[in-house]
């Protein structure tokens, strides 16, 4: 393993990540640990539940956030073979310590079938923007176009909303409002020879990798922390939103 003297490998193992003789896990590929030593983020879905992995601090500390999206990802993916599916994915736990912008405990993301690999991909309304519109316009379908576009106001006001909660990172989520504002009047000046689907780099944000397993060790290791937690501290209560 690369740097195994620097990776938090004890939080790595307690999430199955990589294995007691500090092997990353089959579950993972050659590409995803590269890209993940990289920066990149691990994603393990289970039902509606999300948990995210990365590497910070030059690899030397494990980020792990906790999510819940709306909806079951295996419904999610069922509908998205007829149509785009959206969903929307927050924190259900106490993850803005000031630092993180509102992007990091909450995403709207859109589940798009690809016939010629016959997978669902997922995309950010936000950082996968370019793309999703190129694919939507490559449709040719105004039914879809209109959905788009309605996604697209629900999230430029879900972002408005958050500048007044989140005045520390105000520049950040008017750059994302400016983001969401560009693809709305593209959505709007779509014509049939416009955009074509970026193949290239529909995954170069996160790493998808759906397991259950992965989900279901962090959310263990995070009652067993939160248990230690009320021992110290009996007058905790729950997570604060």
């Amino acid at each position: 393993m690369k740097n195994e003297t620097l990776l938090p490998t004890d939080d790595l193992k307690k999430y199955g990540i990589i294995n007691e003789d500090n092997t990353f896990s089959k579950k993972l590929t050659a590409d995803d640990v590269t890209k993940f030593m990289k920066g990149y983020t691990i994603v393990a879905d289970n039902d509606k539940k999300r948990a995210t992995f990365q590497l910070v601090d030059d690899n030397t500390r494990l980020k792990v956030i906790f999510l819940e999206r709306d909806k079951k990802i295996s419904e999610i993916i069922d509908s998205s073979k007829d149509q785009v599916q959206y969903s929307d994915i927050e924190s259900k736990y106490d993850v803005n310590d000031g630092k993180n912008s509102a992007q990091l405990n909450w995403i709207k993301s859109a589940f798009v079938f690809d016939k010629e690999t016959n997978k669902v991909v997922e995309f950010d309304l936000i950082k996968n923007a370019t793309q999703l519109t190129a694919i939507i316009a490559d449709k040719k379908d105004i039914i879809e176009s209109s959905r788009y576009k309605t996604e697209l106001f629900k999230l430029k006001e879900f972002l408005q909303e958050k500048i007044d909660k989140y005045p520390e990172i105000a520049k950040e989520i008017t750059n994302d409002i400016n983001i969401v504002s560009k693809e709305i009047n593209t959505v709007n000046a779509i014509s049939p020879d416009s955009k074509q689907i970026n193949k290239e780099g529909k995954n170069d944000i996160q790493l998808n990798v759906n397991d259950s397993d992965l989900y279901e060790d962090a959310n263990r290791r995070r009652e067993e922390e939160k248990q230690e937690e009320d021992k110290e501290n009996p007058k905790s209560r729950g997570f604060r939103r």
